[in-house]
């Protein structure tokens, strides 16, 4: 189970995803699921297609599988996903 508190140090591939806010306005609003990330790039599922978002531009809303909406500054998660997992956050 993902704790809201641990999100940012557990993979994110396959949790839903809704983009709060961006530099790039247009990409406000965009939810999907995630299918793919790397050091500096979300990539979700839109009903569209696919979509490649810079993490550090955008600030994300995570849906938890305890049903929970949980936002992340896209700066903390910048960083190779299995590097993140090993790395020590301060309380965000």
């Amino acid at each position: 189970m993902i704790a809201p508190r641990d999100l940012v140090m557990h993979e994110l591939i396959g949790l839903e995803v809704k983009v709060v806010s961006c530099t790039n306005k247009r990409l406000e609003g965009l939810s999907g699921r995630v299918i793919d990330e790397t050091r500096n790039i979300l990539r979700i599922e839109t009903l569209k297609g696919e979509k490649s978002l810079a993490k550090d531009n955008c600030t994300f809303s995570f849906h938890l599988p305890s049903g929970e909406w949980v936002r992340v500054e896209g700066s903390l998660l910048v960083s190779r996903p299995e590097d993140r997992i090993k790395k020590k956050f301060r309380k965000w």
